[in-house]
């Protein structure tokens, strides 16, 4: 198993207790495995179907590979003007 560091941001933090969290999975782990595992942390049911996964600043496909090396951050929508 492999440790992903994800960085959490505004109502992500919020709901799932911080600013960052660690993951185990498995070393070929891709986005959408880490996105069910953040699922079942404690508040990670209420994230929406869809969440936007950065890594190392570039949008990740749910069928993209991680590199537990990597910068992986979880950005709520954003809006502005």
């Amino acid at each position: 198993m492999t440790t992903y560091h994800v960085l959490l941001f505004a109502r992500y933090a919020e709901l799932l207790g911080g600013e960052r969290v660690e993951v185990l999975l498995p070393p070929d782990a891709t986005a959408a495995d880490l996105i069910v595992a953040l699922r079942q942390q404690p508040g990670g049911a209420l994230l929406p179907p869809s969440p936007f996964l950065v890594m190392n600043h570039t949008q990740v496909r749910a069928d993209q590979r991680l590199d537990p090396a990597a910068e992986l951050a979880l950005l709520p929508p954003l809006c502005g003007g």
